[in-house]
């Protein structure tokens, strides 16, 4: 078993569509063959092999389970990283919305508009979707890793703002 690889950890394919029940089946497995509680009897070594195993599939698990972490996890293992903080270079057309969205938030709590809070949570949820199916063409079907860094990038931001806009839109609601 290679160590370094997060999906041959659970036998799955190196594959950014992923079956998250088939995930979740292998990780329960991993986690049972390495729980710390069944090195109990064991001496240290087993045992501090055993709490890193559990931690690494911890690990492994965090990372597969969210799309973003998986494209760039698999980005990044093709040689292609994701430089986050020292490439920010983004589409014009990405970078106007992102400031459409800003500005829309910025009023629609001002106001403490339900409305307009919820049709920005659905607009950067579509936005969420389409990035992720792109990420599957691009991972799965091309193999464009260097492209598909981009969308990774790109899909921070929309997650990072849909977070804000859910709280905004929570707050409004706590409101009410």
């Amino acid at each position: 078993m290679n160590d370094r690889d997060h999906f041959s950890l659970f036998g799955l394919a190196p594959r950014f569509a992923l079956d998250l029940g088939a995930l979740e089946a292998a990780y329960r497995t991993v986690q049972a063959q390495v729980h710390p509680d069944r090195f109990a009897a064991a001496g240290a070594a087993e045992k501090r092999v055993a709490i890193e195993w559990a931690a690494r599939a911890n690990e492994a698990l965090r990372v597969l389970r969210s799309p973003l972490r998986r494209a760039a996890y698999l980005c990044e293992r093709h040689g292609a990283p994701i430089e986050s903080e020292s490439n920010t270079a983004m589409p014009a057309e990405f970078l106007d919305q992102q400031l459409e969205w800003r500005e829309a938030l910025a009023e629609a709590q001002a106001a403490a508009d339900r409305g307009a809070l919820a049709h920005l949570v659905e607009q950067t949820r579509a936005e969420h979707e389409r990035l992720v199916a792109e990420l599957g063409e691009l991972l799965d079907r091309r193999g464009d890793y260097a492209a598909a860094t981009k969308l990774v990038r790109q899909l921070m931001f929309v997650e990072k703002f849909g977070a804000e806009a859910d709280a905004a839109a929570a707050a409004v609601a706590d409101r009410h």
